[in-house]
């Protein structure tokens, strides 16, 4: 075989400046280079709900253990609580403080990115 019959069977390349497009059927999709596949939404969501079903079960565990009866005063009123409710109470009213603030800050920062795209004509994160 000679090299004139070698390149008439060779198809030849893309001419400078030809876009190449390949029909998505024959696309080939390679696998990730580490050989382990990426995690799925549900495999995520699982490990979600195991993780909840453990922290609820400490919580469980959390108020069986903490059942003494203590008094409660907060701006003039009283009661009488269990102690693991009564700091389960101050943690979710932490957790609401915390959530309160971080929902400020992501207000500005849309604020602050809104008037950025205004004066810069459309730069920023799309959205």
């Amino acid at each position: 075989m000679s090299f004139q019959d070698d390149a008439a069977r060779t198809p030849a390349g893309p001419k400078p400046g030809e876009q190449v497009t390949t029909p998505p059927a024959q696309r080939v999709v390679q696998p990730p280079a580490s050989g382990r596949s990426r995690p799925t939404r549900t495999a995520a969501l699982w490990v979600a709900v195991a993780v909840g079903l453990v922290v609820l079960v400490m919580l469980i565990v959390f108020f069986v253990q903490n059942q003494d009866m203590i008094t409660v005063r907060f701006f003039g009123l009283e009661g009488t609580l269990a102690l693991g409710t009564t700091l389960f109470i101050a943690a979710v009213g932490g957790g609401v403080l915390v959530a309160l603030a971080g929902g400020a800050r992501i207000l500005q920062l849309r604020v602050s990115n809104h008037r950025r795209q205004k004066t810069v004509g459309g730069a920023g994160m799309p959205q």
